[in-house]
């Protein structure tokens, strides 16, 4: 039996087949669920604080996927793997890793000619992650990860508040979250570069 969710606006959802790697039999509700992933990700953010990490070691398809298994690898079977279907968003699930290796040919060479200040240049680093989607879910979250793992181990600055300082609910942050991505998408950053710091 699969399980009965209900996705609100900007969440992927999930395939049958990925409903199947779900690790804990014993979720029946989207709370629990969310809350044994946020168990998960909290306990990513403490080895990311743990460790000392070099930008070649960041800005490498391979940390982004090992992120990304750190953050959900006790709730998904999947975490860590390439989606293998197609979403409503995303670049087509074959060429995945192709947009992937060229974001991080972009980071590095944003990086070395320092094209962007500090800020700008994790926001569309995690604007391209987010935008290619390259997992079945969590995507949303693991990009603002890699922005503040980015920011704090690169540039020795604060993490983002994502909006967790001047917003005043869940629901209005969610709003001015997409539609800030939704800007980025045209090529516009100021929404979102003024959201991560809000």
């Amino acid at each position: 039996m699969g399980l009965n969710l209900t996705y609100n606006d900007g969440q992927t959802p999930l395939d049958e087949d990925e409903k199947e790697g779900l690790l804990i039999k014993a979720i029946s509700m989207r709370s629990e669920l969310d809350e044994f992933e946020q168990q998960n990700i909290e306990d990513a953010i403490q080895w990311s604080l743990t460790r000392k990490l070099k930008p070649e070691q960041i800005l490498s398809e391979s940390f982004i996927q090992d992120l990304h298994k750190r953050m959900y690898g006790r709730v998904w079977k999947w975490a860590g793997e390439y989606r293998k279907t197609n979403k409503n968003i995303g670049v087509d699930k074959l060429t995945i890793p192709i947009a992937l290796r060229s974001l991080i040919d972009d980071a590095k060479y944003w990086f070395e000619h320092k094209v962007y200040e500090p800020d700008e240049f994790a926001i569309r680093i995690k604007h391209r992650v987010v935008s290619i989607h390259c997992f079945p879910n969590g995507n949303g979250r693991h990009s603002r990860m890699i922005a503040d793992i980015i920011i704090e181990k690169i540039y020795k600055q604060p993490v983002f508040s994502w909006g967790g300082n001047s917003l005043s609910n869940e629901t209005d942050i969610r709003e001015y979250y997409l539609k800030a991505i939704r800007k980025a998408d045209k090529g516009e950053f100021d929404l979102l570069l003024k959201f991560a710091r809000s």
